[in-house]
This record gives structure tokens, C-alpha cells and sequence, in this order.
């Protein structure tokens, strides 16, 4: 039996998770149906579009994402802090971006008519505002804004009535900075692992085609979380990891999925890896584990679990 999303998202555990979600008919979420011959490719960009918008709007921040053909994968921080220091008239703005709101939110936005509101309006306003405060950090609230929004231009588009997606979406918590990389070369790494892309350069619709594009102008994505270095005082806002390791580890783990693949990496650790105490063999368990070996969370505690039990069989 699924468990509540409520015990599966807590922020005194951890604000990063991995969320998936999948298709449900035959009729594929993207790319070209073989039985009719139908391409559906142009909701890949319904997908980036919508995800980006939501990124703007909403204190949840993207770290990565990936659309394949029938699913979707993102890797998301809860931004409670942002949301905490929102004005009441920030937080209105950004929701009347997805939604109209109720005509009070909308005199309290205007001007004029905002200084017409009794006391007891106003205080209503205020009130509902903190409802939308602590939507706009709820992951079910941003995944439901960015799956129903497709489903229902999908059924447009097919003409059709009835479930899109497979239910509610998956999500694992992210425990320690270890399974934070480990999750998102999981997600970048995806198209080549499906055969759609030889590169990770060449993946379209992902966050490390956003990356590598926007680093070749020493810059970083304005709406993906962005890359702020090694822990240390002073910090400013961001992943815990240096843009140029995290690169070479995607590119790593992808030269050893596809031993095939031109050129050749040396078999020596990343600097992420040192950092996070991982050797070579474990991080591979964790990256082809993360939607198998791994069900709501995903931690170093949790693989070598995983590891102790498998080495046991094995010398059984």
C-alpha cells in the first residue's frame, strides 16, 4: 500500500527528493508512437516550459530533470527559507501566475483599490495568503500543478477523456550529499541510458544540456538550482558541488554505462566521490540502484545495507 506523501516529505530529514512520474496509456507521454505513427516530440517542450515556469514561481528549486518518452524525472529543493521571507503581496503575485485567485486577492494587488479594504477584508487576504506561503514550498502541490497542466492538454490534443499519468508521482528523499549526486547523474544520465542521446551534451530536454550550454559563457542557468562549490562558512545558496566535477562525474558515469563509447576515462575518483567517502564500486551500486535498490529515500547509510546483504549472499 502507497504510503502518505506526508511521511514521505520531511523537511528535518532532508529538502532534496527525487520525484517520477509515468504515463499511463499507450499513447506515449513523447517521442513517436510505432503503431500510428504519430510523433508527440513537441510535449517534451510543454514539459521543459511548464517546469521552468513552476521553478519561477514556486520556493522549490530545480536541480535536475530529464523527459523521456513515457516518464519524467526531476530532482527538487524545498525552499522553505524563500518562502518564509515573502511579503503577503509577493506571495499573491506569485500565485495569481498559475491561478486568477479570489477577487479580494485581486483588489489587495491594485493600487486604488487596495487601500478600500476593510480591516476584516484585509485580514482575510493575509490569512489566505498564508495558505497559498506554504503551497508554494509543497512539492505535491508543484508536481500536481505540472501533471495535471499536461495531462490536460494531452487529452485535448488525443481528444480524449481519462487518466494520463500512473497515479500519484514517486518520490525518494535524498539524504546526504552523496545520494543528492548520485540522484542527479541518475536523471542526466537518463536519455543515454535509453539510447535516445550519445552525449550528454546532445540530450535534449534535460538539466545537464541547460548546464553544459550555459557554462560554455561561464555562466549557469538562470531557473535550475545552481552550482555554489564545496561546503564551507559563508556559503551562498546552492549545491554543495564545484560545476566542473560534477560535469566530469556525469561524463564518468556515462563512459562506464557505455563501455563501447569512444575514448576512455582513468579509473580515479572525483573529487565529489572523495568528499563523500564513496569508492568506485559503491557509487555505481548507488546510481544503478536508484529507482530499484532504493524505494523512499536514498542515503550512504542505506547502500551499505544494501551492499552488506548482496556480499553476504555471495559468499554464502
Amino acid at each position: 500500500m502507497p504510503r502518505p506523501r506526508k511521511c514521505l516529505i520531511s523537511l528535518s530529514d532532508t529538502p532534496y527528493y527525487h520525484c517520477v512520474s509515468r504515463c499511463v496509456r499507450r499513447a506515449y507521454l513523447c517521442g513517436e508512437d510505432k503503431v500510428s505513427g504519430r510523433s508527440y516530440e513537441h510535449r517534451r517542450q510543454w514539459l521543459e516550459d511548464r517546469l521552468m515556469l513552476l521553478a519561477e514561481v514556486f520556493c522549490v528549486d530545480v536541480c535536475a530533470f530529464a523527459i523521456m518518452s513515457n516518464h519524467t524525472h526531476v530532482v527538487l529543493r524545498i525552499n522553505k527559507q524563500k518562502a518564509d521571507a515573502l511579503s503577503t503581496t509577493e506571495i499573491i503575485q506569485r500565485w495569481h501566475k498559475m491561478f486568477k485567485g479570489m477577487l479580494l486577492s485581486q483588489r489587495f494587488l491594485d493600487p486604488e483599490q487596495g487601500k478600500s479594504l476593510t480591516e476584516a477584508e484585509t485580514a482575510t487576504v493575509i490569512a489566505v495568503a498564508e495558505v497559498y506561503r506554504r503551497r508554494l514550498y509543497d512539492i505535491s502541490w508543484f508536481m500536481r500543478l505540472l501533471n495535471e497542466y499536461i495531462a490536460r492538454q494531452a487529452n485535448k490534443e488525443d481528444d480524449c477523456t481519462g487518466h494520463f499519468w500512473e497515479g500519484r508521482f514517486k518520490s525518494q528523499a535524498l539524504l546526504d550529499d552523496a545520494a543528492l549526486a548520485a540522484c542527479m547523474v541518475y536523471v542526466d544520465l537518463n536519455p543515454i541510458r535509453a539510447g535516445i542521446s550519445k552525449t550528454p551534451e546532445t540530450s535534449n530536454h534535460t538539466s545537464i544540456q541547460q548546464r553544459i550550454n550555459a557554462a560554455k559563457f561561464n555562466k549557469q542557468p538562470k531557473l535550475l538550482f545552481p552550482f555554489t562549490g564545496n561546503i564551507r562558512a559563508n556559503m551562498p545558496d546552492g549545491l554543495p558541488f564545484q560545476l566542473q566535477d560534477y560535469l566530469a562525474l556525469v561524463e564518468f558515469s556515462g563512459r562506464h554505462y557505455h563501455p563501447q563509447k569512444r575514448g576512455k576515462i582513468e579509473d580515479t575518483a572525483s573529487p565529489i566521490l572523495t568528499r563523500t567517502g564513496l569508492e568506485l564500486a559503491d557509487w555505481q551500486t548507488m546510481i544503478s540502484g536508484i529507482e530499484t535498490e532504493f524505494h523512499t529515500s536514498i542515503s550512504i547509510e542505506k547502500l551499505n545495507r544494501i551492499l552488506g546483504r548482496k556480499n553476504k549472499y555471495n559468499s554464502a
